[in-house]
């Protein structure tokens, strides 16, 4: 796809306007059953002085996409969006920048559907526990799109939604529920929200344990997004020792992620969504289990998504066109 020396640039509407779920998903399993790149994946993360954090994640590659991605943010929890940044697409072969794109929108929506295909790679496909509940603890972005996953995948029979800010929670619950045409519930606790569901998904900034071993019901399966930098917790300790656990990543997991921040190795992960989805690793050994899944975050699905919205954006015609060599 040649635009010349024209950079794309995509706002959080133009990217809100081009993306399907469906595609989206698709390009991701298709990303999850690759064959593992040749060049290793960074992540770096560095305090700032004050509440924020900067993180650059590279490179983003996919193979059978002639191109790369370099994405750049600023985390701020206390704002609101608490992530701003970019991410640049790259032309493989030459360099060239193709397009500039939102990077809080394209992490919402990699992290959330990538987390979905987890999600509904590794729950019973029974009614189980909580007969197809579905709990939300954190009702942000990443949750939202989850959830945008989970309806194509598997739709839940009910949901319920904890958040710090109950009319967040609320209107989160509301929204949802009116969409899906299934009743909801708020809860006031995090535990209270978990004890009867058959999914729970957690993505939250914090930094101690939200959830208990003794709070999830047996054969449940938890995704946990927020341990996806050092100091970040969701989990207890004893709750991921006890439960078959998921990853995207396995060193990172350990370095950056959700067994690093519980004090955990390598020997409690029983391993990726890669190894789930090519079947050369089950998802989940017997019914009553609690299964996990704690991804940090891989560059390559910045690629996935930035890539589907890019042709996606040249096929309709939408965004700025914009020449930084002018």
């Amino acid at each position: 796809m040649d635009n010349g020396p024209v950079t794309l640039l995509l706002n959080r509407s133009d990217l809100e306007r081009l993306l399907d779920p469906a595609d989206c998903l698709a390009a991701l399993r298709r990303g999850f059953t690759a064959e593992p790149g040749e060049v290793p994946a960074r992540r770096v993360v560095t305090s700032l002085p004050g509440p924020g954090s900067a993180t650059a994640l590279i490179p983003g590659l996919v193979p059978g996409v002639p191109a790369y991605t370099v994405k750049v943010n600023a985390k701020f929890p206390g704002s609101r969006p608490a992530l701003r940044g970019v991410v640049c697409l790259h032309d493989l072969e030459t360099g060239e920048l193709l397009a500039v794109l939102d990077s809080a929108t394209v992490t919402a929506w990699r992290t959330g559907l990538a987390a979905a295909l987890g999600t509904d790679a590794l729950a019973r496909h029974d009614p189980g526990p909580g007969g197809g509940t579905v709990a939300v603890v954190g009702a942000g972005a990443q949750a939202e799109l989850v959830m945008r996953g989970l309806a194509a995948l598997r739709p839940p029979r009910a949901l319920t939604v904890c958040d710090l800010d109950p009319g967040r929670a609320a209107d989160f619950a509301e929204r949802h529920g009116a969409r899906l045409r299934i009743p909801t519930s708020v809860a006031a606790e995090p535990r209270i929200a978990a004890q009867d569901a058959a999914i729970v998904v957690v993505a939250t900034w914090a930094r101690r344990p939200l959830l208990h071993a003794a709070e999830i019901a047996p054969g449940a399966h938890v995704t946990a997004l927020g341990a996806d930098e050092p100091g970040k917790c969701e989990l207890v300790a004893a709750l991921l020792r006890e439960a078959r656990v998921v990853l995207d990543d396995v060193a990172l997991a350990v370095e950056t992620g959700v067994l690093g921040a519980a004090g955990l190795g390598v020997e409690h992960a029983a391993g990726t969504l890669h190894d789930v989805l090519r079947g050369q690793a089950p998802g989940r050994v017997r019914d009553g289990e609690v299964t996990v899944y704690a991804p940090v975050g891989l560059p390559w699905q910045d690629l996935a998504l930035s890539w589907t919205a890019y042709r996606a954006a040249a096929e309709a015609g939408v965004g700025t066109r914009f020449d930084f060599l002018g």
